[in-house]
């Protein structure tokens, strides 16, 4: 018998792959307010709730439901939409701002990927990605606030750091600036870097809405997608999003996309089988063609055993931050993984848990970029954080250690490590 936790799942899926065919659902089955409000939840969790209510609101289930809490989603879906509309028009005015500015920008992900699918702006993006030539930082952060941009962290070393967030005042905009895509420090995949050597002498061109925007090109940015995704798979994984924009990109853009080097590049970093599982959820749920896709053979998606996989991202909510014990289990699965590259036994183990090196504690304690002499000063900040979270009920060490595990054994099982 099928449980709640099941239902909830399967009727996510099946909302979302109607949503990426401009379809909606005809459930006719009865369904609680539970499992309305655990629906929506899990949608949030995925940062898709547009795509979803989108789908399910007009079906005969949902015209059963109790009109107030169909209404709280339905303006929900609405703000969320009209924000992304937003975001959009002022990031494709910005981008024109830095092209007149003689600067060459080149997109990556966010808009690009919600170019994809039916609905654009239903796909919700935090913020927006620009990679730009190290030589042209300095003159693009002045272009930045020459647009009315500000540094999001104004204490930032601008020159240390591989990306700089911005936002602007009284608009949802929010990019990332890169000088590389991956931060080239982390052991865990600071050399995914080498493969977009030069990718400025390789980008393409894109019109949406209108404006022109030099992105990756299709080989490129679909590696890139694997890639980023690929990272956070190694921390505390991804949402059921980033697979979406992998098959609708392969579908959209197969024909142009070079698999063969797609392919090598992927068997340098152990992501094949990873990949492959991406692409057969999407043939499960998503309505992908591989044929179609021009996907070769050799991938053998039929022969790869997806399950595992499916359950840890629908789990994982965006960006593998469903819960804070998944959050902290990304310090032994990051690494298990570097401990692997350099042929060495993963140690899963608390203290590399309450110590992580400093490299992965720069994010959340900037000042160690300037002063790391003070790593033991983080650490303590650290374990003081997590032991409040533990005592509040909102984590747990052996919580942490049990995911870690098991997704350990999920990267064992993908061939990620050995």
């Amino acid at each position: 018998m099928m449980g709640e936790s099941d239902l909830i799942k399967g009727l996510f899926l099946e909302a979302l792959g109607a949503s990426l065919k401009n379809e909606r659902v005809a459930w006719d089955m009865e369904l609680t307010t539970e499992n309305w409000v655990e629906l929506f939840r899990l949608a949030h969790a995925h940062h898709v709730l547009p795509m979803i209510f989108e789908a399910a609101y007009a079906c005969p289930a949902a015209r059963r439901a109790d009109p107030r809490l169909m209404m709280v989603f339905r303006r929900q879906t609405m703000q969320a939409v009209m924000t992304q509309a937003m975001q959009t028009r002022d990031f494709l005015a910005l981008m024109k701002h830095l092209h007149a500015s003689g600067l060459t920008p080149c997109v990556v992900k966010g808009i690009v990927c919600r170019s994809l699918y039916p609905n654009p702006d239903h796909r919700m993006s935090g913020d927006e990605d620009v990679l730009i030539p190290p030589e042209q930082a300095e003159r693009c952060h002045e272009a930045l606030l020459a647009f009315g941009m500000q540094m999001a962290e104004p204490e930032q070393d601008r020159n240390a750091a591989y990306e700089v967030p911005y936002g602007k005042p009284r608009s949802p905009l929010y990019i990332e600036l890169h000088k590389s895509l991956f931060p080239p420090e982390n052991d865990a995949y600071g050399d995914f870097n080498r493969f977009f050597e030069n990718v400025h002498a390789r980008t393409a061109e894109l019109t949406i809405d209108g404006e022109t925007v030099v992105t990756l090109n299709p080989t490129d940015h679909f590696f890139y997608l694997i890639c980023h995704a690929f990272k956070h798979f190694l921390h505390s994984g991804f949402g059921l999003r980033q697979v979406c924009d992998i098959v609708l990109f392969a579908m959209q853009h197969g024909d142009g996309i070079d698999w063969a080097r797609v392919r090598e590049n992927c068997e340098e970093i152990h992501a094949v089988t990873f990949t492959a599982a991406l692409m057969k959820i999407g043939v499960k749920h998503f309505g992908f063609d591989p044929r179609e896709a021009c996907v070769p053979e050799d991938w053998r998606i039929d022969d790869v055993d997806e399950e595992p996989m499916l359950s840890d991202l629908l789990d994982s909510g965006v960006y593998g931050g469903a819960t804070m014990s998944r959050k902290h289990s990304s310090t032994m699965t990051l690494s298990a993984v570097e401990a692997d590259k350099q042929g060495k036994q993963g140690k899963r183990n608390v203290l590399r848990t309450l110590f992580p090196k400093r490299s992965s504690m720069e994010g959340r304690y900037p000042y160690l970029k300037k002063k790391p002499w003070l790593l033991p000063v983080a650490w303590a900040s650290r374990i003081v954080v997590y032991l409040r979270r533990r005592d509040g009920g909102n984590d747990n060490t052996a919580e942490s250690l049990r995911i870690a595990s098991e997704r350990i054994d999920l990267m064992r099982k993908y061939g990620i490590i050995k």
